[in-house]
């Protein structure tokens, strides 16, 4: 217990799945989050985004950590927006030690140009964003961490033709956040705030359990169940699961936050269940 003590964290897409569960596990080890979520959907998303009651969960329970909380509706695309309740969390909470760019979405099936748009706007331009909101706060020696996913490193994942624009639009929006936490690390350095990326593999939340993301891996059925995908989730990953939990994702953040990574900077860290190593496989050296 106690491994982040007293700092101060702020998280995107804080409301539910992933979110949820950075702030209640860094809470449990002691820390105070400062948390926003839209709280509404988008148009072009097919499945239900985090609601206010959600939000307001989220807050109940890291209360009952006996943590404090100060969480705001805010869009992720919006720069303002996370300013105002950035400078709102630090100064009710004390400063700021660390950041979390969770916030997500994943709009797939659909042919309309806007996905494209939305997935990078939420999805890289969301990271961007929370960065730019909480320099002036952070302090030397703070950590940056942001969301990437496995998909954006495996080519003719969601990025495949079938899965429409948005698709297409998550993939790029993931590679972008991969390449900009590296150059960003090399910035942040002089001060000794690291930034790393955490790449996840399918992960047992509303996104994955959703509609769109069913008949992704189900083309073969009109109408699949999340019983129908059971059996087709296994076949990203080499271990034998179709996903991980918000939990084991969270596991590697409370580390990153942490003093214990002080010394980690600029890392493509995946919780892939071997997605990657089983799709991208060592190639044999030239000779």
């Amino acid at each position: 217990m106690g491994r982040v003590q007293d700092k101060v964290v702020f998280i995107t897409g804080v409301a539910r799945g992933q979110g949820r569960a950075h702030a209640l596990r860094l809470a449990e080890e002691g820390a105070d989050i400062i948390g926003v979520d839209l709280c509404a959907d988008i148009a072009t998303n097919g499945y239900a985004l985090a609601t206010r009651e959600d939000l307001d969960e989220t807050v109940r329970q890291v209360e009952k950590l006996g943590r404090r909380i100060v969480a705001r509706q805010a869009d992720v695309r919006e720069p303002g927006e996370l300013r105002e309740a950035v400078a709102a969390g630090a100064a009710e909470l004390g400063g700021l030690d660390a950041v979390v760019a969770q916030a997500g979405i994943c709009p797939l099936g659909t042919q309309d140009p806007q996905a494209f748009l939305d997935a990078v706007t939420v999805d890289f331009n969301g990271v961007v964003h929370a960065v730019q909101a909480a320099l002036p706060h952070l302090r030397d020696g703070g950590s940056i961490v942001a969301t990437g996913s496995v998909a954006g490193l495996l080519p003719g994942g969601t990025d495949n033709p079938a899965n429409g624009f948005g698709g297409m639009g998550y993939a790029f929006a993931k590679r972008a956040v991969a390449s900009f936490v590296h150059d960003l690390a090399a910035t942040m350095a002089p001060r000794s705030i690291r930034a790393n990326a955490v790449h996840p593999t399918n992960t047992n939340t509303a996104m994955l359990n959703s509609d769109p993301m069913y008949r992704v891996f189900r083309p073969d059925l009109e109408s699949p169940t999340r019983e129908d995908v059971l059996l087709a989730f296994p076949a990203l990953n080499a271990m034998p699961v179709g996903f991980v939990e918000p939990e084991d994702i969270a596991s590697l953040v409370l580390f990153l936050v942490s003093d214990e990574s002080r010394f980690m900077t600029g890392l493509q860290l995946r919780v892939d269940a071997g997605a990657y190593v089983k799709n991208r496989p060592q190639q044999p050296p030239a000779l």
